[in-house]
Protein backbone atom coordinates (compact mmCIF):
# COMPACT_ATOMS: atom_id res chain seq x y z
CA UNK A 1 0.00 0.00 0.00
CA UNK A 2 0.93 3.67 -0.36
CA UNK A 3 0.88 5.85 2.19
CA UNK A 4 2.27 9.53 2.35
CA UNK A 5 3.90 11.02 5.55
CA UNK A 6 0.72 11.41 7.56
CA UNK A 7 -0.93 8.48 6.84
CA UNK A 8 -3.30 9.01 4.41
CA UNK A 9 -3.29 6.79 1.03
CA UNK A 10 -2.16 8.08 -2.01
CA UNK A 11 -4.42 7.86 -4.83
CA UNK A 12 -2.66 7.97 -8.14
CA UNK A 13 -4.66 9.24 -10.56
CA UNK A 14 -3.57 9.85 -14.01
CA UNK A 15 -2.98 13.65 -14.80
CA UNK A 16 -5.87 15.56 -15.91
CA UNK A 17 -5.77 16.56 -19.72
CA UNK A 18 -4.73 20.12 -20.17
CA UNK A 19 -7.71 22.48 -21.32
CA UNK A 20 -8.70 23.12 -24.36
CA UNK A 21 -7.90 26.62 -25.87
CA UNK A 22 -10.67 28.46 -26.12
CA UNK A 23 -12.75 28.32 -29.56
CA UNK A 24 -11.57 31.25 -31.89
CA UNK A 25 -14.29 33.34 -32.46
CA UNK A 26 -15.63 34.00 -36.61
CA UNK A 27 -15.54 37.75 -37.74
CA UNK A 28 -18.20 38.33 -39.89
CA UNK A 29 -17.29 39.40 -43.22
CA UNK A 30 -19.92 41.73 -44.20
CA UNK A 31 -18.94 43.81 -41.51
CA UNK A 32 -15.24 44.08 -42.34
CA UNK A 33 -16.23 44.65 -46.02
CA UNK A 34 -18.79 47.54 -44.60
CA UNK A 35 -15.63 48.89 -42.67
CA UNK A 36 -13.40 48.68 -46.11
CA UNK A 37 -16.27 50.26 -48.25
CA UNK A 38 -16.54 53.38 -45.16
CA UNK A 39 -13.34 54.25 -45.51
CA UNK A 40 -12.86 54.19 -49.21
CA UNK A 41 -16.11 56.09 -49.31
CA UNK A 42 -13.88 58.78 -47.43
CA UNK A 43 -10.91 58.43 -49.69
CA UNK A 44 -12.05 57.98 -53.09
CA UNK A 45 -13.15 60.87 -54.42
CA UNK A 46 -16.04 60.72 -57.16
CA UNK A 47 -17.24 57.49 -56.27
CA UNK A 48 -17.39 57.91 -52.75
CA UNK A 49 -21.36 58.69 -52.45
CA UNK A 50 -22.38 55.64 -54.36
CA UNK A 51 -19.39 53.64 -52.13
CA UNK A 52 -20.63 55.35 -49.20
CA UNK A 53 -24.45 54.33 -49.78
CA UNK A 54 -23.40 50.76 -50.17
CA UNK A 55 -21.14 50.58 -47.15
CA UNK A 56 -24.03 51.98 -44.82
CA UNK A 57 -26.18 48.85 -46.66
CA UNK A 58 -23.41 46.24 -45.90
CA UNK A 59 -23.19 47.45 -41.94
CA UNK A 60 -27.16 47.71 -41.80
CA UNK A 61 -27.30 43.80 -43.34
CA UNK A 62 -23.68 42.41 -41.01
CA UNK A 63 -25.78 44.04 -37.57
CA UNK A 64 -28.85 42.02 -38.13
CA UNK A 65 -26.37 39.24 -39.43
CA UNK A 66 -24.60 39.20 -35.91
CA UNK A 67 -27.57 39.58 -33.67
CA UNK A 68 -28.47 35.97 -35.73
CA UNK A 69 -25.10 34.11 -35.79
CA UNK A 70 -23.14 35.99 -32.61
CA UNK A 71 -20.14 36.18 -34.83
CA UNK A 72 -17.58 39.20 -33.73
CA UNK A 73 -17.71 42.19 -36.25
CA UNK A 74 -19.73 44.52 -34.53
CA UNK A 75 -17.13 47.90 -34.12
CA UNK A 76 -16.07 46.85 -37.88
CA UNK A 77 -19.74 47.26 -38.83
CA UNK A 78 -19.86 50.23 -36.90
CA UNK A 79 -16.69 52.03 -38.57
CA UNK A 80 -18.36 51.12 -42.14
CA UNK A 81 -21.79 52.64 -40.59
CA UNK A 82 -19.82 55.73 -39.44
CA UNK A 83 -17.26 56.63 -42.25
CA UNK A 84 -19.74 55.47 -44.63
CA UNK A 85 -22.47 58.16 -43.96
CA UNK A 86 -19.53 60.39 -43.65
CA UNK A 87 -18.71 59.87 -46.89
CA UNK A 88 -21.76 59.98 -48.63
CA UNK A 89 -23.06 63.49 -46.74
CA UNK A 90 -19.27 64.72 -47.85
CA UNK A 91 -19.55 63.80 -51.53
CA UNK A 92 -23.47 65.15 -51.66
CA UNK A 93 -21.86 68.32 -50.06
CA UNK A 94 -19.57 68.44 -52.78
CA UNK A 95 -21.94 67.25 -55.58
CA UNK A 96 -24.75 70.08 -54.37
CA UNK A 97 -22.47 72.83 -54.59
CA UNK A 98 -21.10 72.17 -57.82
CA UNK A 99 -24.48 71.52 -59.12
CA UNK A 100 -25.38 75.15 -57.59
CA UNK A 101 -21.95 76.45 -58.96
CA UNK A 102 -22.94 75.48 -62.36
CA UNK A 103 -26.56 76.57 -62.11
CA UNK A 104 -25.41 80.38 -61.24
CA UNK A 105 -22.64 79.70 -64.21
CA UNK A 106 -25.19 79.08 -66.75
CA UNK A 107 -28.01 81.19 -65.84
CA UNK A 108 -25.10 84.18 -66.31
CA UNK A 109 -24.13 82.86 -69.37
CA UNK A 110 -27.47 83.02 -70.87
CA UNK A 111 -28.05 86.54 -69.33
CA UNK A 112 -25.33 87.97 -71.24
CA UNK A 113 -26.11 86.00 -74.44
CA UNK A 114 -29.60 87.34 -73.96
CA UNK A 115 -28.27 90.79 -73.75
CA UNK A 116 -25.84 90.75 -76.20
CA UNK A 117 -28.97 89.87 -78.67
CA UNK A 118 -31.01 92.80 -77.70
CA UNK A 119 -28.40 95.53 -79.53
Amino acid sequence: MDYNSTGQYNYNYPPAPPPEPPAQQVTNGKSIAAMVLGILSIVLPYLGFIIGIIAIIMSTISFKELKQTNEQGRGFATAGLVCGIIGTVLYGIIVLFLVIVAIFAFSETSNELINYSNF
